[in-house]
């Protein structure tokens, strides 16, 4: 062994040129001189707050970075060459880097469009911002800020608005996404110049521990030292606990309340163009009333209801009048329209859902159960033909199991117990709808409609399993316009708890697997249930009844160019999951079917690809889905030529996931057939025939590899090359010995 004391920084071999000085030099001019953050040449002045980080050198071509001059010699002296913190800075930089693995995703915020949003500042949340910010320096007082409000009370709005407001130009904002099963600090994300924000709302993965608070704690010294800072809102029903307070470098604030209603309508209204809609909002006391007291969340959908009355009234009459036309008491068209659209409607369906009596009266407005179903079936509706909403209405009868006494339980048939009441227009009439002279039903009151299902929803326990039911049963199609998907999912949106997923997952998933794919796709794009969605979804995707509808949602969240790159993992996540989870030949096509659609769109061909490297790299769940993809792939055509034949990813062994799909039972009679559709678009050009030939040979000598090589032939026998060779005669000639071919002739082989 040579006396000579290792110099990590030297390699075994000589480096090239361009590399030498890179790894070997260790002076002042060198690689480690420009990681030290914040310095730069002789005599500049030291970085202030808002400097920007210098970056690091790229990590090494062998993916390891380089090795900081430092040993230790005999006894405790540690002799350190090159400047002691420019080491720790190192050492700093590789535990970034290696903190990078498996933590939190998120999405980088663009600053000026989070400036340029909608925010109304009410007193509440400016209070909560002036004991955030420190009015020194312009930023938080603290690294790590913990929002604790109620739910839908706009805290995300506000902690993403006050970074951007409140951290330098150069930091990156990002909104983090807790896909975790347990808050953990070592999933947090830490970099330099960054402020990151993360919702913890969900009630079972979200609850937070003083353990939790402590780890925190240590974890915002890192923070600061990276100037970046981290902001939580936790939906007040996770912060319990008596041991949940502040920690060192962390600051604990609550929101009390939502910022004023007609504030945040107005400021949505503004800043979408409806200027003229405000000042007649603000001159409606009826339409004003109705914006008391409501959550944020529930502010910005008024706020969009009021723009489509406004938008509703100008289609019907072409010159509206804004202001009051007659005497008192007398209000324009558009008023009652934005009254019906803003109000909640619960004085008037009290007394539509009071005690009833058997038979319908007019000093009576409370309806009996057949008017009470009919009334959910316009609602549901709209505007529709007689005879679809009679059916509509007798079918939710049904679904509640109050059906008419059948024949001789009573003395009266069915159709004469029928006939006996009133007629389906007299009824249509009393629950407030019109008929046309062609028996169209009209009932033009989306919002009112809106409100019957909310009302009957909230207080009728015992209907919501029926109304789920019938809803579903309705469904034209899946199409999510349909009246009764579109019911469906803003009952989802509104109501969508762990329970009530679970509930409507059991009633529609395996009847209705398109339907439930396009509720929950409403769903996953909300960010106040989103969460809980896909963790439904997550569940859902290893059984069988429910993998339709996992399949269909996130094949339409892929083909999707616009959704975020963050609904797009996990709509990979959960495809990959049921191809792991479910070993069922239906399911595993209509995975494979998928892949075959989404391989067509370049964005979601580069995931397949994603796919396949994972199978290649030996990740275990990605074994099938990874086969799957690279079947898909193969599907795929560019210039007129297979894409993995001519210009394959460079991430991608083609050979060896030919090799491995041939010698599997499970893929080889589909890899054969795709195969062949290569050979066949090959066949003309001599040039890309020889290339591919010269691609599938070494697969197919391999182990193995005898009766998939023979079916492939067998496959082979009716094409022939440009030179009118024919292939199975030429693959056979290049694959067998010929001292093997009187064992093995090609034509018995293929009999």
């Amino acid at each position: 062994m040579s006396d000579t004391p290792f110099d990590p920084t030297h390699s075994d071999s000589t480096p090239s040129t361009d590399e030498a000085d890179e790894t070997q030099s260790n002076g002042s001019d060198g690689w480690l001189r420009r990681w030290r953050p914040g310095t730069g040449a002789v005599g500049l002045p030291a970085a202030n707050l808002d400097t920007p980080f210098s970056s690091p050198n790229p990590p090494s071509p062998s993916g390891i970075p380089p090795t900081p001059r430092v040993h230790e010699t005999n006894g405790a002296v540690t002799h350190v060459h090159g400047g002691a913190d420019v080491v720790a800075n190192i050492v700093e930089q590789l535990i970034l880097e290696t903190r990078k693995r498996d933590l939190l995703e998120g999405v980088e915020q663009d600053r000026e469009q989070l400036l340029a949003q909608p925010f109304a500042r009410s007193a509440p949340g400016k209070t909560v911002w002036d004991q955030i910010i420190a009015p020194a320096t312009g930023r938080p007082h603290r690294p790590v800020t913990i929002m604790v409000a109620p739910r839908s009370c706009g805290s995300t709005t506000l902690a993403l608005r006050l970074l951007a407001e409140h951290t330098g130009g150069h930091t990156t904002v990002v909104k983090l996404d807790a896909d975790w099963s347990t808050p953990s600090r070592g999933r947090l994300p830490l970099e330099k110049a960054h402020a990151y924000q993360l919702d913890l709302k969900h009630p079972e993965n979200d609850q937070i521990s003083a353990d939790f608070l402590s780890a925190l704690s240590e974890h915002a010294g890192h923070l600061r030292d990276c100037r970046s800072y981290l902001v939580l809102t936790v939906a007040q029903d996770l912060w319990k606990d008596h041991r949940l307070s502040e920690r060192d470098g962390i600051q604990v604030v609550h929101l009390l309340e939502a910022p004023d209603a007609q504030d945040v309508v107005e400021a949505h209204l503004d800043a979408h163009g409806y200027g003229k809609l405000i000042t007649s909002l603000r001159s409606f006391p009826k339409a004003t009333d109705s914006l008391r007291g409501l959550t944020a969340v529930a502010a910005v959908r008024a706020a969009r209801t009021a723009a489509m009355a406004w938008e509703e009234h100008l289609h019907a009459g072409p010159t509206p009048s804004l202001v009051h036309t007659g005497g008192e008491g007398e209000t324009t068209a558009l008023e009652e329209r934005i009254v019906a659209a803003l109000t909640d409607w619960r004085g008037e369906l009290d007394s539509r859902f009071g005690e009833m009596s058997s038979l319908q009266s007019h000093d009576n407005p409370s309806l009996t159960v057949e008017d009470r179903c009919l009334l959910l079936a316009l609602a549901v509706q709209q505007s529709a033909p007689m005879p679809v909403v009679a059916h509509s209405a007798a079918a939710l009868l049904e679904a509640v199991g109050d059906i008419p006494d059948r024949p001789g339980t009573a003395g009266f048939s069915p159709t004469r117990s029928a006939l006996a009441g009133r007629g389906m227009r007299r009824r249509v009439q009393d629950v407030g709808g019109r008929v046309d002279m062609q028996d169209n039903v009209l009932f033009d009151r989306p919002a009112y409609g809106r409100a019957v299902l909310e009302y009957v929803w909230d207080n009728y326990d015992v209907m919501r399993e029926p109304l789920l039911t019938w809803l579903v049963a309705t469904a034209r199609s899946a199409d999510p316009e349909d009246r009764a998907v579109a019911a469906l999912a803003g009952l989802t949106v509104r109501h969508g708890t762990v329970g009530y997923l679970t509930t409507l997952g059991e009633l529609v998933g395996g009847d209705q697997p398109k339907v439930l794919g396009a509720v929950m796709e409403s769903a996953v794009r909300n960010e106040h249930v989103g969460r809980l969605a896909w963790a439904a979804l997550y569940g859902w995707a290893e059984q069988k009844s429910y993998a339709p509808a996992v399949i269909t949602l996130c094949r339409r969240i892929l083909e999707d160019t616009s959704a975020t790159t963050d609904l797009a993992k996990r709509a990979m996540v959960r495809l990959r999951r049921v191809a792991h989870k479910n070993t069922d030949a239906d399911v595993v096509g209509q995975v494979q079917a998928a892949f075959d659609a989404l391989a067509q769109h370049p964005t979601a061909a580069q995931r397949l690809v994603g796919e396949v490297e994972r199978r290649q790299q030996g990740k275990g769940s990605s074994t099938r889905s990874g086969a799957l993809a690279f079947l898909a792939l193969m599907t795929v055509t560019r210039d007129g030529a297979p894409w993995l034949v001519r210009t394959p990813p460079a991430t991608i062994d083609t050979r060896r996931a030919v090799h491995d799909l041939l010698s599997s039972p499970d893929t080889a009679a589909e890899v054969i057939s795709r195969l062949t559709v290569w050979i066949r678009a090959c066949a003309g050009d001599s040039g890309d025939y020889t290339q591919l030939r010269e691609q599938l040979l070494p697969a197919l000598r391999g182990h193995n590899m005898f009766e998939a090589g023979m079916k492939l032939m067998n496959e082979l026998r009716d094409i022939s090359t440009a030179e009118g060779v024919s292939v199975a005669d030429d693959f056979y000639n290049h694959l067998v010995d010929s001292r093997l071919r009187a064992v093995f002739p090609l034509e018995k082989g293929l009999a």
